[in-house]
């Protein structure tokens, strides 16, 4: 179920949302709208896919309108107070419902799916972070995400190419968000924010433990960048080549990275 591809370096990629796998039995609940699956990080793991050697990745083909495992177990919001999804969203990212009438998954359900897909998930990633820091002394998560620039619901204007979360600062060592943020300002043809919209999710959160030796960092790109952002989201090379070449430098940076002394 889970997919785990394992690397040597102390760094981690977490896919939680690049997952269109929905079971028969959940999809026959969804709705038209939800059906369309349109808050996919759409071709997020092919493009990190051979950025760079020895990383480890941990994957869920699981789409996130099953259950998003980029969420609080316990379904506490992210971001009190402003509009977002839930652990197992009721509306697509435009804020419409995507469950069919009375078919909207109860709290029985929703347990029964957080023990199958989201609870592996996270097993597979404590034991790949804790299995990499057992070689180094240290871990570094880095949670690759992607959205479309534009989403009203979810927030005002257009969302910046780079969005950095590292919850304030929280999450990992100083030397990490710097050298994460310097890449993005040298990317001359993107524009970067760090902790704007998207400060970190759940995953960030929960594993960003530095004085642990546990960083973890997000990304958010724009999927204009990359790819279409609308159906049917064609992946678009040659915008992804030049926005890999940046990717690769980030990436190796963290896997190269070691604490100081």
């Amino acid at each position: 179920m889970i997919e785990v591809s394992k690397g040597s370096s102390p760094l981690v990629l977490g896919l939680p949302h690049t997952g269109t796998d929905v079971p028969p039995e959940v999809w026959e609940c969804l709705n038209e709208t939800g059906r369309a699956l349109a808050d996919t990080d759409w071709h997020i793991h092919d493009l990190y896919d051979g950025l760079t050697e020895d990383v480890t990745t941990v994957r869920t083909p699981i789409h996130r309108y099953v259950i998003d495992v980029n969420r609080d177990p316990a379904g506490v919001s992210l971001y009190p107070g402003q509009n977002t999804t839930t652990l197992v969203p009721l509306t697509d990212f435009d804020g419409r419902p995507i469950w069919q009438d009375g078919q909207e998954p109860d709290a029985a359900e929703i347990t029964r799916r957080r023990d199958a897909y989201h609870a592996p998930y996270h097993a597979a990633l404590t034991e790949e972070l804790e299995r990499v820091k057992a070689i180094h002394g240290f871990a570094i998560l880095y949670d690759c995400h992607s959205i479309r620039g534009d989403i009203p619901f979810l927030f005002e204007g257009r969302l910046p190419d780079f969005s950095i979360g590292t919850n304030l600062g929280a999450t990992c060592d100083p030397a990490v968000e710097a050298m994460t943020v310097a890449r993005c300002e040298a990317a001359a043809a993107y524009t970067s924010v760090l902790n704007g919209r998207f400060k970190g999710g759940w995953t960030t959160r929960h594993y960003g433990r530095p004085a642990e030796g546990l960083h973890a960092i997000q990304m958010e790109l724009a999927q204009a960048t990359y790819c279409q952002e609308s159906p049917p989201w064609t992946y678009l090379p040659e915008r992804a080549d030049n926005l890999r070449a940046h990717l690769t430098q980030i990436l190796t940076d963290l896997k190269n990275w070691r604490p100081a002394a």
